[in-house]
């Protein structure tokens, strides 16, 4: 199994939630983070803004689903075709073992 962290932008939450549905994939949690990354934060009316806020996706699936899930998570994330600094990042972790809290495994 795979851990999936992603970081993206907050008004791209809903889609990517949206499109992972769609392919079956409904177990994920997501959590609100600030960060930046190259982009650097962002000046407004002449106020800079150094962390920005961003949605952090954590998501646990089969090895075998690592390149879907991959390519949903960065066509959904993506404000345009190509991509923007700020669209986000992602994270790939091994995971070796996962149990659910309600078995009983001992």
């Amino acid at each position: 199994m795979i851990e999936i962290k992603a970081i993206i932008r907050r008004e791209r939450l809903q889609i990517v939630k949206e499109k992972l549905a769609e392919k079956g994939y409904y177990g994920l949690t997501h959590w609100h983070v600030m960060g930046r990354g190259k982009q650097r934060g962002v000046k407004i009316e002449g106020v800079q803004y150094d962390e920005l806020p961003k949605e952090m996706l954590y998501i646990v699936v089969h090895d075998e689903h690592k390149t879907e899930v991959l390519m949903t998570i960065i066509h959904a994330s993506r404000l345009n075709e190509r991509g923007n600094p700020g669209d986000g990042r992602i994270f790939i972790t091994n995971i070796d073992e996962g149990y659910t809290i309600s078995d009983q495994l001992l």
